[in-house]
């Protein structure tokens, strides 16, 4: 029987580095709080994100959830952001209160479609909440004009873009806030993980307070928050793993590379355009299935997962279209988002793939259009 590949498979240092690094930990007890590692992790990644302030949280979500509560939003206020995302990205924005609006995307890369962004601003609008999907840029420059001419804050959700650059400077530097994923299926991960980039300090500590129940000393609680801390286990495989991370950008390159060379000239395979400014992460390869392709998309799923090959439809249905939010927002027109969620297929990818297996996934994309042409 042949062996399964899965979309993706967690980036790990090797078992004696991490058990060498968790080693002091263990004869300190400490496991949570703040504590040495979360702050070393949290120095690092402000260097190599390249941010001006972060804030270490348990995952990716409450980093989202938090920074948008601590922007203190009138409830009710209106959030613009993009339905071809995770369903974290709109859960964050209405589990504070919020509505989100629905803005349509571009077919050439899924980000959110900027032009259309003016026309869905009310009165009611207090921010943009973009994705940086599979680490393709949005367009920041359109966005943040926009943004400054309604007086709107903009929150971009980068969880596929860990050491993405653009125009030379992180990825996390741009907005007001960015938030980053460390979930063990991303180009780094603290097992689960996540953060807030920001450039306003005094968001720091209304952070800290939201991520650790608004306790500042043994007798003071400030505020009211949650416990949403990174624990020092956390922290160390991202101190491990941070230390890897170039090898594994560069490995993800390779295969990517490999995948184009054999896919971009395929009639009915379509990938997404590259933006000439962006340093790349290579944090999915996403394919999109047209209709001059023989079999569908749905098909080509079927077809793979019946060999073992676990691709993912990533993502599909769009926000607006799940159960819990469908009829329940505007309806504003989606056509693009709904088009490219029905095309698109994230195959394989992971820095340890091997060319035997990137071949047998490539065999069976690449003979169903021979056997059209037989």
């Amino acid at each position: 029987m042949d062996e399964k590949i899965f979309v993706t498979r967690s980036s790990m240092p090797t078992y004696e580095e991490y058990i060498e690094a968790i080693k002091p930990l263990w004869e300190s007890c400490r496991l949570t709080n703040m504590g040495q590692y979360h702050k070393e992790l949290e120095e690092q990644l402000k260097v190599y994100l390249d941010v001006p302030e972060i804030s270490l949280m348990v995952n990716g979500h409450m980093a989202l959830e938090m920074i948008i509560q601590a922007f203190d939003f009138p409830e009710g206020s209106e959030v613009i952001t993009t339905p071809f995302t995770f369903v974290s990205t709109t859960h964050a924005i209405v589990r504070n209160r919020l509505k989100p609006v629905f803005c349509d995307v571009k077919s050439s890369d899924g980000t959110i479609d900027e032009a259309k962004i003016e026309d869905l601003i009310t009165e009611k609008t207090v921010a943009i909440l973009p994705v940086h999907v599979y680490g393709n840029v949005c367009n920041i420059e359109e966005i943040q004009r926009i943004a400054d001419k309604y007086g709107l804050k903009v929150i971009y959700d980068t969880a596929h873009a860990f050491g993405v650059k653009y125009k030379g400077k992180g990825i996390g530097s741009y907005g007001d806030a960015s938030v980053f994923s460390f979930h063990a299926t991303k180009v780094f991960n603290t097992i689960e993980g996540g953060a807030a980039a920001f450039s306003d300090k005094t968001l720091y500590d209304k952070l800290y307070n939201l991520k650790n129940f608004g306790i500042r000393g043994e007798e003071h609680v400030v505020s009211i928050g949650a416990n949403a801390k990174m624990n020092e286990l956390q922290a160390i495989m991202g101190l491990c793993n941070l230390r890897h991370i170039e090898q594994a950008i560069a490995a993800r390159e390779e295969r990517s590379r490999y995948y184009k060379e054999h896919l971009q000239n395929i009639k009915g395979i379509r990938l997404f355009d590259e933006n000439r400014f962006t340093d790349k992460n290579y944090a999915y390869f996403p394919i999109l299935i047209e209709e001059d392709y023989p079999i569908s998309r749905d098909d080509l799923y079927d077809l793979l997962k019946s060999h073992n090959i676990y691709a993912r439809k990533y993502f599909y249905p769009i926000t607006a279209d799940m159960e819990c939010y469908k009829n329940q927002c505007e309806a504003n027109d989606l056509t693009v988002a709904r088009k490219v969620s029905g095309q698109v297929l994230t195959i394989p990818f992971y820095e340890k793939l091997e060319k035997e297996q990137m071949d047998r996934i490539l065999q069976f994309i690449i003979e169903a259009v021979k056997n059209m042409n037989r």
